[in-house]
């Protein structure tokens, strides 16, 4: 019986490692560029937003872009840094926790998740939402894609009812 429970916790984390390996092998070109921009922006913050934009373009030389959408990681990354005390302010308004609160990551994915609700209106909401809790299950704390969630799902409401009325912009 023993033997058996062994075999099957082998087989169980065999699984596992597969089910990983094909996840991370069927990411979306988007997915790879968000991922990157993620990293970016993270890098970003973490120098206290000093770093030049072309500190940022020599650090990520380095990485290995096959598979990803350049031009969205791109404008992701640019898009965040030109507009993120707007996408700052946005979010806070939403979240239950101050800036100094948050994590490096969580800030990221918050500045790239709030970029898309409000400036790419025509990628449905719940996709950035879902992306964005993606990036944070991957990049994050173990319970910090609720967080990323409950924000993201607020701000949403917010813009896209704004959005309906012309009020946000």
């Amino acid at each position: 019986m023993k033997d058996i429970k062994l075999v099957m916790k082998k087989e169980s984390k065999e699984k596992f490692k597969d089910e990983q390996y094909r996840y991370r092998n069927r990411r979306s070109a988007r997915r790879r560029a968000r991922e990157f921009a993620v990293q970016g922006i993270y890098s970003w913050l973490i120098n206290h937003e000093t770093q030049d934009p072309s500190e940022i373009n020599h650090l990520i030389k380095s990485w290995d872009f096959s598979k990803v959408d350049m031009e969205w990681f791109y404008i992701l990354l640019y898009g965040v840094l030109n507009h993120s005390r707007k996408l700052r302010e946005s979010f806070l308004l939403c979240a239950d926790r101050n800036l100094k609160d948050l994590s490096p990551v969580e800030h990221s994915i918050l500045l790239i998740g709030s970029f898309e609700l409000i400036y790419r209106f025509e990628i449905p909401h719940k996709v950035t939402i879902n992306e964005a809790v993606e990036l944070a299950k991957l990049f994050g704390g173990s319970e910090g894609f609720r967080f990323i969630n409950g924000v993201l799902d607020k701000l949403a409401t917010v813009i896209r009812s704004s959005k309906l009325n012309n009020e946000f912009m």
